[in-house]
């Protein structure tokens, strides 16, 4: 009987901070599933954090092995995936250079996602290059893996769909009826977003509103206590909202307990329950999920360089499928003189 070949993902983070609960529950715990099936590539993006880090590399450097550190102790296992460093891939930067002829400026600045972080980060005119063309630095990040599924935010999907129209005219203009590179599809987790502590839009290491992997237990009950509920919710027995209430959206992200949790919900909504209960409740699901985190974590941060060499060992591996692929893409593109 013929073996099925196992999927390829490509998946990974600009390593410019811990990571968050909004990772985690947007891509880390389906990478941890997805490790058994299929082919797995983590990129910690660092050449993509440096787009508007560039004057702050000891930042992007730090955070390398924090990163790291978070993807082993929340159950990635280097002997099942690949982890690699963007920026020690240079095969990454050559194909990048070639789709940069693929992509027009208007279409870039039609980006939604690009607008929105633009946006954010109060960019204008001023925009740098390297950030406003990330989206094709990710298409090639995704397509000299020939990676099939992409783990993503429904936010990141107009990045998506960016990779595959380059993937389609890379193939119109240089494989003569044949498909060089592969187009990929996104894969999504039960809560691809998940709110910001504060109400204001999704958590986020630039806005600070998150709760990250690497909390003590102590910044973990600060942060809930003083999470955005409903403002209208004064007294205990006052009926309470549910939708925007953020307390509940972390509920509905990490509390196992449906029924339980159903029942919590209609008497809130109701009135006689307060504020500070649903808070506790959710302080001791979340210390169930972090604690294991935490104490792996501790073992990990004491050895830095076994942490670096699994990185090493794993740039290497994916360098060797990157080589491959611009092999193909040197040939199709005829600039394979030597």
């Amino acid at each position: 009987m013929k073996e099925t070949k196992r999927k390829r993902i490509l998946t990974g983070d600009r390593p410019t901070g811990p990571l968050h609960l909004g990772h985690f529950v947007g891509s880390l715990q389906s990478r941890v599933k997805l490790q058994n099936s299929c082919e797995q590539f983590i990129m910690l993006a660092d050449t993509q954090a440096l787009t508007d880090n560039a004057d702050n590399p000891g930042k992007i450097r730090k955070a390398i092995l924090q990163v790291a550190i978070d993807y082993l102790s929340i159950g990635i296992d280097p002997k099942r995936t690949t982890i690699l460093i963007q920026s020690s891939i240079p095969e990454l930067a050559e194909l990048n250079l070639y789709f940069l002829n693929l992509v027009t400026l208007a279409r870039l600045q039609r980006n939604p996602t690009i607008k929105n972080e633009m946006k954010q980060k109060g960019y204008g005119a001023n925009v740098p290059v390297g950030f406003l063309t990330y989206p094709i630095s990710q298409a090639a990040d995704i397509t000299i893996f020939k990676a099939d599924l992409v783990p993503v935010g429904d936010d990141q999907m107009p990045i998506l769909e960016q990779v595959n129209e380059i993937v389609r005219k890379f193939n119109r203009t240089y494989g003569k009826g044949h498909k060089i590179l592969k187009e990929c599809n996104g894969f999504f987790s039960k809560t691809s977003r998940l709110p910001g502590i504060d109400g204001k839009g999704k958590a986020s290491k630039s806005l600070n509103n998150a709760i990250y992997l690497s909390d003590s237990k102590k910044e973990v009950t600060r942060k809930v206590m003083n999470m955005y509920t409903d403002p209208k919710h004064i007294r205990i027995q006052d009926p309470g909202r549910i939708k925007g209430n953020i307390v509940f959206a972390y509920l509905d992200a990490f509390d196992n307990n449906l029924e339980g949790l159903e029942k919590l919900k209609k008497l809130y909504k109701k009135g006689g329950l307060g504020d500070v209960e649903v808070k506790k409740r959710l302080i001791k699901i979340l210390e169930l999920l972090l604690e294991p985190i935490r104490a792996k974590r501790k073992e990990l941060e004491k050895n830095p360089e076994k942490i670096m060499g699994i990185l090493e060992q794993g740039t290497k591996k994916a360098r060797k499928v990157a080589q491959e692929t611009m092999e193909e893409v040197r040939k199709a593109m005829q600039i394979n003189y030597f």
